[in-house]
């Protein structure tokens, strides 16, 4: 069954506990505001209740989140009409941001973590846009995508033969750019504040911004056997970045074709990410 719910959720159900935990006390007063914001038409209190708990409606997402399946197979499982899964789902979704506190640009570092930072952008399919196509044609992938700037830090590792395998932790992510936009623009246009004395590193993408990236091929001969081992080195580092994004996408909410309004996307791969750091850092 624990097996079972991780194959749904992503998490444990222990991990499942802890975000109750936090959710609860927040939801009462997230709510009371909904109900009374100006836009209402309503009397606060008025209206539809939910029919299901708020366990429940935390399932709901988590399960969106991992298999990114239908409204309609979330309504049958769940014992709702499939026009209220929204309902359901969209008033939890700032609640967790809150809870997770993924950061766009200030970057704060753990004492058990090394002293370096790694970057990289993960981009993502979209619907064709109706307008202004070209920002989101992505070259490299020929298809419309949106793109996100990812900074990971590493935990330092635990002494001896049974300690535990080096851990990751996303420590920013940026708000959504159109996948035409270089990765360098994205890191000049988000401008990370990063603690002091703290390497950063990056791919060749990164060239030209202060990173620490790989050796590029010069127009007019190849590298050196020296550069090409630093080159190694840097990649052996920065592999973390992979790691954390390909992590990631195990909810494939954050790696299939994107369905929902774009407006929602940063939120959403936020929460992706707190739910990547609750698991896996």
């Amino acid at each position: 069954m624990p097996d079972t719910f991780r194959q749904l959720t992503g998490i444990t159900p222990d991990a499942f506990d802890q975000l109750l935990a936090e959710l609860e006390p927040r939801y009462p007063q997230a709510d009371a505001k909904r109900k009374k914001r100006p836009s209402r038409q309503r009397k606060p209190g008025a209206g539809r209740k939910f029919a299901r708990p708020l366990s429940d409606r935390l399932l709901m997402p988590l399960m969106y989140y991992r298999t990114y399946t239908t409204h309609a197979f979330l309504g049958f499982l769940f014992g709702i009409d499939d026009r209220s899964v929204c309902r359901n789902i969209n008033p939890l979704q700032p609640l967790l941001a809150g809870i997770f506190r993924i950061p766009e640009r200030r970057i704060e570092r753990e004492p058990d973590e090394i002293r370096e930072l790694f970057f990289d952008a993960t981009e993502r399919a979209i619907p064709r846009p109706t307008r202004r196509q070209k920002r989101f044609d992505s070259g490299k992938n020929k298809r419309h995508t949106l793109k996100h700037q990812v900074v990971v830090v590493r935990k330092r590792k635990s002494s001896g033969r049974g300690g535990q395998r080096r851990r990751v932790r996303i420590a920013a992510v940026s708000k959504a750019f159109p996948g035409k936009t270089h990765d360098k623009k994205v890191y000049d246009a988000t401008a990370v504040v990063c603690p002091d004395g703290v390497r950063r590193t990056g791919d060749t993408a990164y060239l030209g911004t202060g990173l620490c990236t790989p050796r590029r091929r010069p127009p007019k001969g190849p590298l050196t056997a020296r550069q090409k081992a630093g080159n190694r080195r840097v990649s052996r580092r920065r592999i973390v970045v992979e790691h954390g994004i390909g992590k990631m996408k195990v909810w494939r909410i954050a790696a299939e074709r994107y369905r929902n309004p774009r407006r929602r996307h940063t939120l959403i791969i936020k929460n992706v990410a707190g739910l990547h750091n609750l698991m896996y850092a």
